[in-house]
């Protein structure tokens, strides 16, 4: 029988992908890569998920971009974490946790 991996909520990628870049920048399937190896593989991220939400967090101002050579020596866009990003994944974090708190309380009770 195969892992079962977990659906994305909505609003979740977006914090997920700011933590991905916390130590650096990373291109599109670096970011997935490496979501998935931080979630032990209990989490998948779809290209049509990944780049729109990219997309927005750059109209955010939460990431930049910039063109680049990958490991592969192929073009890619390199993604980077800016200081508003920092400070947004700290209060979707502390967010997150309340949130999270709050649902296995649900789920606990009789």
């Amino acid at each position: 029988m195969g892992t079962s991996r977990a659906k994305l909520l909505q609003g979740t990628l977006d914090m997920l992908i700011l933590k991905a870049l916390l130590h650096g920048e990373m291109h599109g399937y670096g970011i997935a890569k490496r979501i998935t190896q931080l979630a032990s593989d209990a989490l998948t991220v779809e290209e049509g998920s990944l780049y729109p939400a990219l997309q927005r967090l750059k109209q955010q101002g939460w990431i930049k971009a910039a063109w680049g050579t990958s490991e592969k020596n192929q073009r890619a866009r390199f993604y980077s974490l800016t200081r508003a990003g920092r400070k947004h994944l700290t209060v979707e974090e502390e967010n997150w946790e309340r949130l999270s708190v709050a649902v296995r309380r649900v789920m606990r009770s009789a």
